[in-house]
């Protein structure tokens, strides 16, 4: 009867365990929604507030332009700001109970690598920019090459106002499911550890641009985005890579549009992106 109550007991402690965690992916993956569009409210009001002054607002009105905030401007805290680049070492922090496979700590910072990201509709080339966002890129070859972004879906696709991309890497999303809106754990997915920004200093997302999706400044995982078109984001996403071809089908797969709308209105691309697989080259 012991061992009963203990086993019991253990399944009660594993079964919390298991709620919390769901409940912290949750909080992470709204904070992950919520960044970027956050960012594209302020840009939205700014814009707002210069029209209303070119058309001959008074002094008030251009007085009214948002101020900046900490979801909305560059992180400021030095883990991000002191890092040199190129680094020399990285630092990757689990975010929950389990062991994931972590990156190495000491990246080939001398190395120059290519990333070449097959998916159902063809094959995306970047050029990965190592000597700038050492870790970044260390952590994306490492979760290539241990075939993490494998038969995912890209879940999420922005083809209006000033943000213009498409959102990958969340290892939730496998190419057989059909993605909703609706899902409460849509964009939840990442690689179980999360590290520091780089390369935001003049960082800008013009098209061709890959990036580092986040929930807040230091708080990178495994998803990123593809801008397609010159984007007047703040400089808070990690720009980690240049896309060398394959920009055709981005904007392809914008064009076909959402299958449903998202808070902010981007969403589920109606046209799926499969993930087969990430080939890496260094060299």
């Amino acid at each position: 009867m012991a061992g009963s109550r203990e086993r019991q007991r253990q399944r009660a402690r594993e079964r919390y365990e298991r709620q919390r965690e769901e409940r912290r992916q949750r909080r992470h993956v709204l904070r992950q929604r919520l960044s970027i569009g956050a960012a594209v409210v302020l840009i939205l009001g700014l814009a707002a507030g210069l029209s209303v002054a070119f058309a001959g607002g008074s002094t008030p009105a251009a007085k009214s332009k948002p101020k900046a905030s900490a979801s909305a401007s560059a992180p400021t805290s030095s883990s991000a700001a002191a890092v040199a680049e190129p680094a020399h070492h990285c630092t990757y922090t689990t975010t929950g109970s389990g062991k994931p496979s972590l990156p190495a700590a000491t990246p080939d910072y001398n190395a120059t690598y290519t990333a070449a990201i097959n998916t159902n509709l063809g094959k995306i080339d970047i050029s990965l920019l190592n000597s700038k966002a050492t870790c970044t890129v260390n952590s994306f070859v490492h979760l290539a090459e241990t075939s993490f972004f494998n038969n995912t879906q890209c879940w999420r696709v922005s083809n209006s106002g000033v943000v213009y991309m498409l959102q990958c890497g969340d290892p939730t999303t496998s190419g057989k499911q059909t993605l909703s809106c609706s899902s409460s754990t849509l964009g939840d997915g990442g690689p179980g550890y999360q590290f520091a920004d780089e390369n935001l200093s003049g960082a800008t997302y013009k098209a061709g641009t890959v990036a580092m999706a986040n929930g807040g400044a230091n708080t990178n995982g495994s998803q990123f985005f593809l801008v397609f078109k010159d984007s007047s984001l703040p400089a808070s996403y990690t720009p980690f890579g240049t896309i060398t071809s394959g920009l055709d089908i981005l904007q392809n797969v914008a064009k076909a549009g959402t299958s449903c709308t998202l808070s902010d209105g981007s969403g589920v691309p109606k046209e799926k992106v499969i993930i087969n697989s990430v080939a890496i080259h260094k060299s």
